[in-house]
C-alpha cells in the first residue's frame, strides 16, 4: 500500500515551510525538532553565522553520515555475503 502525499507546516529557525511528503506527521516533527536543534547549536558557537550558511553546513553534515552510514551497511552486507558462502 503507498502511502499519501500530504503536507506538513514546519518552522525551521523561525521560518515557515510547507513540506510535502509522504512520511508521518510524527516523523516530520523528529526531523524539524533536530534541524532546529542543530541551528541553535550553530548559532551558539557561531553567534554570527548567517542562516544560508548554518545550512549549508547542517546540509554538508547529513550527507557526510549518510555517507558514513551507507559505507557501514556496505560492509555489514559483504560480511554478512561473505560469511554465507
Amino acid at each position: 500500500m503507498t502511502e499519501q502525499t500530504h503536507r506538513f507546516k514546519a518552522v525551521i529557525a523561525g521560518k515557515t515551510y510547507t513540506i510535502v511528503g509522504q512520511t508521518s506527521d510524527e516523523h516530520m516533527r523528529a526531523v524539524t525538532e533536530v534541524l532546529n536543534q542543530q541551528f541553535s547549536q550553530l548559532k551558539q558557537l557561531s553567534p554570527e553565522i548567517s542562516k544560508e550558511d548554518a545550512a549549508i553546513l547542517m546540509a554538508f553534515n547529513a550527507i557526510s553520515d549518510q555517507l558514513k552510514m551507507a559505507a557501514k551497511q556496505d560492509a555489514a552486507d559483504s560480511a554478512s555475503a561473505e560469511a554465507g558462502e
